[in-house]
């Protein structure tokens, strides 16, 4: 009977050191996504399972191209995933299919061949100031995707993580690197 409680001891204590792991990992550094949706097609399709870097923008601001995970504006306990397309501080302007930027001091048409094809041009005509805060975000599916179009700037509390992996589907198991702009 005393080596039974012993065993049983054993396994109560590796449980309780792997929760004391697991649990700040998951809670507080990465976190699983699954994309539901077509809006970041044919970068992310739907059922792509993801893992979300939690920590980096607690040091860093997020980049231009960077795919993030955010509690939609409109529904906080709802998350979406997007590209960040503008930066605080930036004018973005949609005009003729194209996305131009302007930062104050010049314009410039966002080349986006990294990551959309060619032939593909952003719908719409809209013009905004994002203020020290926000980020204009769009889905690569720009055709049915809603986003930053729509709901306006996205704040940047609302911001969860960077997508970081996706580790399904196996034939797609990548990092997920930022484009060069």
């Amino acid at each position: 009977m005393r080596n039974f409680l012993a065993f049983i001891w054993e396994i109560i204590k590796i449980v309780i050191l792997a929760l004391l792991i697991v649990v700040p990992i998951r809670y507080f550094l990465f976190q699983p996504f699954i994309v539901r949706g077509q809006s970041m097609e044919p970068n992310f399709e739907n059922g792509d399972y993801l893992i979300i870097d939690e920590i980096s923008y607690r040091f860093r601001e997020p980049k231009r191209g960077e795919v993030v995970v955010f509690k939609y504006p409109k529904n906080p306990s709802q998350r979406y995933i997007k590209r960040v397309i503008g930066l605080p501080g930036e004018t973005i302007e949609i005009r003729d299919g194209k996305v131009i930027i302007s930062n104050g001091e010049k314009s410039q048409v966002l080349d986006e061949k990294e990551y959309l094809s060619s032939n593909l041009s952003t719908p719409g005509s809209i013009r905004v100031w994002l203020k020290w805060n926000e980020y204009f975000v769009l889905g690569d599916n720009r055709i049915s995707s809603a986003d930053s179009r729509q709901w306006g700037p996205l704040l940047r509390e609302n911001i969860v993580g960077r997508v970081y992996l996706r580790l399904w589907p196996l034939t797609a198991l990548a990092k997920i690197e930022v484009p060069d702009y």
